[in-house]
């Protein structure tokens, strides 16, 4: 006879954060935000970080009567060694914040591609080599990095980003494979084109690189390959960074979870 806990399906209302810290970056808007307010929302208290101080003041008055709380944190992170000190005591961190320029590789910036890498790359690094020792020495973590179907596919004009999450991808099955026997975990989310302010911002560019009208981009750059042919929200990554967090998922590590509308079934 099947036990009846079977029949239960794992949901992530069930997910409770009380008395544990969170570290979400790029916090201000977008994906940062929901799972700011989501980790929140769970009863966690959440360290917001990043380096728009308007919209951590926004993301803040937004909690209401959450049970968890937001703590603005303002930082950029090309400071690695104050990333590296914010992370730590930080029972849940999710990598999120991110950066973009659509140019030719002939054309991109040098200086440009060494910030995105140190923002989304070397800065994730920093933040993980922080919270370690609190996770290891408690025998639990859990370590979100909000990656990108471009993570596992590439897309032109994109050298920098693509770089940094397909860096992403290692570094964070790295962290899994050396935190497995100290009880944390280290998984990778992987949208594809999430409806936030980094997308809007690059639509004029994507319409020079590849020769269409802006109001084109969307469906035939941004949504070209989705089979949904719609946008991520960022309340669904929210979603899949709480079910990372839950308690049905202590044996999920070093994977990818992807959101990508069925991108990557080509």
């Amino acid at each position: 006879m099947t036990s009846p806990s079977v029949l239960q399906a794992p949901h992530t209302s069930s997910l409770d954060l009380h008395g544990r810290t969170a570290l979400v970056t790029g916090a201000a808007g977008g994906i940062g935000r929901a799972c700011a307010l989501r980790l929140a929302a769970a009863g966690a208290e959440v360290r917001a970080v990043d380096r728009d101080a308007a919209g951590l003041e926004a993301l803040a008055g937004s909690c209401g009567d959450l049970p968890g709380s937001v703590q603005p944190q303002i930082l950029d992170l090309t400071d690695l060694d104050a990333a590296e000190r914010v992370a730590a005591g930080t029972d849940v961190l999710v990598n999120n914040a991110g950066l973009q320029l659509v140019r030719p590789l002939d054309e991109f910036p040098p200086d440009v591609f060494h910030t995105v890498l140190t923002v989304m790359l070397e800065a994730p690094f920093r933040l993980i080599r922080g919270a370690l020792p609190h996770m290891y020495g408690q025998g639990w973590g859990r370590i979100v990095n909000i990656s990108s179907v471009h993570g596992l596919r590439a897309s032109a004009y994109k050298a920098a980003y693509v770089s940094a999450k397909h860096g992403l991808e290692g570094l964070s099955k790295t962290a899994a494979l050396e935190g497995a026997a100290h009880g944390v975990t280290s998984n990778c989310v992987n949208p594809a084109y999430v409806r936030t302010p980094l997308v809007e911002r690059q639509i004029a560019d994507q319409a020079r690189a590849h020769g269409v009208p802006e109001e084109q981009v969307l469906s035939d750059v941004l949504l070209r390959d989705s089979a949904l042919r719609r946008l991520i929200e960022p309340d669904e990554v929210a979603e899949a960074v709480a079910y990372l967090c839950g308690p049905y998922t202590s044996g999920l590590t070093g994977t990818s979870l992807v959101l990508d509308g069925g991108w990557t079934a080509h």
